[in-house]
């Protein structure tokens, strides 16, 4: 239900249920969480996050919810152990991750790409939050993620009203990075990918450790989660490299 390609050090993770529109069913969040794990043990630079067909995921499996027979405590732990995972690895993946969405985003789908590093879009891609049209709550990270991104009161708006929104939209509101012409976003996204090839993984790894860690943090436990990271980084060959490449006038050359 996801299909995997190597190019080097890059992974592209595809979502493999276009003519489903990519919906996302629990053995598909598992595949995605085995997916990006394999790639960080086989030493991937950066993940492409993408949808096969006309759709980056429509979301939740409808027939799927319509066939479930579970007691409460099945639906939680049916939940944390797929949806509420992927997104956990997303986050914590200490590589890039691009969501490139090359088509409509909703539900999971929008909560997904928001959990990735760098989101790209089409202009003409949909996202919204219509968890509400089948009287569910924002699940796949939506009611943490949210808010961070396009603050609480917009997040509100989107969830409770469920309505859709193009890509040019999202930009506007910080859930996306940017929204580009469909003939554009290959090109974008390799762009981004060799911009992020001459910097060191471990070192974008850290970085993103840090700013997911102190989200929320008093700023004192903030600072002091800075600074350990940045402890972690002084120690590592990244740095050692960057500083030699400094000081002789050269570009610096990280593996």
């Amino acid at each position: 239900m996801v299909r995997v390609e190597t190019d080097g050090r890059v992974h592209t993770i595809a979502f493999d249920r276009p003519d489903a529109k990519n919906a996302l069913t629990a053995d598909a969040a598992t595949e995605l969480v085995d997916a990006l794990e394999a790639a960080e043990e086989a030493d991937a630079r950066a993940i492409v996050l993408t949808g096969d067909g006309d759709a980056f995921c429509a979301g939740g499996d409808i027939e799927a919810m319509a066939a479930r027979d579970e007691t409460p405590s099945e639906a939680h732990d049916r939940v944390r152990e797929t949806l509420s995972e992927v997104i956990e690895t997303l986050l914590t993946l200490p590589l890039p991750v691009i969501a490139k969405v090359n088509g409509d985003a909703v539900g999971a789908g929008t909560n997904v790409a928001a959990a990735c590093d760098f989101v790209y879009a089409t202009e003409d891609a949909r996202f919204g939050e219509v968890f509400g049209n089948v009287g569910l709550i924002p699940d796949s990270g939506g009611t943490v993620l949210l808010p961070a991104l396009v603050g609480l009161r917009t997040a509100k708006e989107l969830t409770m009203t469920g309505r859709l929104f193009d890509a040019t939209d999202a930009a506007e509101m910080d859930l996306i990075n940017r929204a580009v012409p469909t003939a554009d976003l290959d090109s974008e996204v390799a762009d981004l990918l060799r911009a992020l090839d001459r910097k060191p993984t471990e070192t974008l790894g850290l970085t993103k450790r840090g700013l997911h860690e102190n989200i929320g943090r008093p700023f004192r436990d903030a600072l002091e989660r800075e600074a350990y990271l940045q402890v972690l980084a002084y120690g590592s060959d990244a740095h050692e490299t960057g500083v030699e490449a400094f000081r002789n006038g050269e570009r610096p050359d990280f593996e």
